[in-house]
């Protein structure tokens, strides 16, 4: 009886041995491996930035340079409207000479020239505000000739200013523009 006595303790003694082996090289292998969590509601990142704090020299001069791409981005846009402004108000000029009657083409380039000029002028810090023409037009000819010679100067304007001087020239000329397009659409209504 002794025997078996002393086979069950030592067998039990080595299970526990074991047990405890293996649990020890489970823990050492898995120390410093943090386990996931998920974060509790409210809690934030450790690792992330406190929005509050301020803005180190590096950040700052990586907004600052970003700042300076995205506006010479925009400036450029604004250069290319304005030299597709010029070319569709030499197109509308043409088309009203060799054509006896305006056509769908004609009213779309209208269309264009009118979306294009409402974005540069907001591109400018321009709003709607009533225009006194100092030569209102009389016909659909007429009409057509001082649209194309604003669109020029409405060119000239946005590609002479500086990207980072807000023309009131150009809000003007863009003003100019938007109200010869308003009555060039009702000459062309009325045919």
């Amino acid at each position: 009886m002794k025997t078996v006595f002393t086979r069950t303790f030592v067998a039990s003694s080595l299970s526990v041995f074991a047990f405890l082996f293996c649990a020890g090289v489970v823990s050492a292998q898995t120390q410093g491996v943090p386990i996931p969590t998920r974060p509790q509601e409210g809690a934030r990142d450790p690792g992330a930035r406190d929005p509050n704090a301020p803005l180190t020299e590096l950040e700052e001069e990586m907004r600052a340079k970003h700042a300076i791409k995205v506006a010479e981005k925009e400036h450029e846009e604004n250069l290319v409207r304005a030299r597709e402004i010029e070319q569709i108000g030499k197109e509308l000029q043409e088309s009203a000479k060799n054509a006896a009657e305006l056509d769908r083409d004609f009213l779309k380039k209208v269309e264009r020239l009118e979306k294009l000029t409402r974005k540069i002028r907001g591109e400018a810090g321009g709003e709607d505000e009533e225009v006194k023409l100092p030569r209102q037009p009389t016909d659909t000819a007429s009409a057509i000739a001082q649209l194309a010679d604003a669109s020029e100067t409405l060119s000239k304007d946005v590609q002479n200013t500086p990207r980072q001087v807000v023309s009131a020239s150009v809000i003007t000329s863009a003003n100019v523009l938007l109200e010869l397009i308003k009555i060039v659409r009702g000459y062309t209504r009325q045919l």
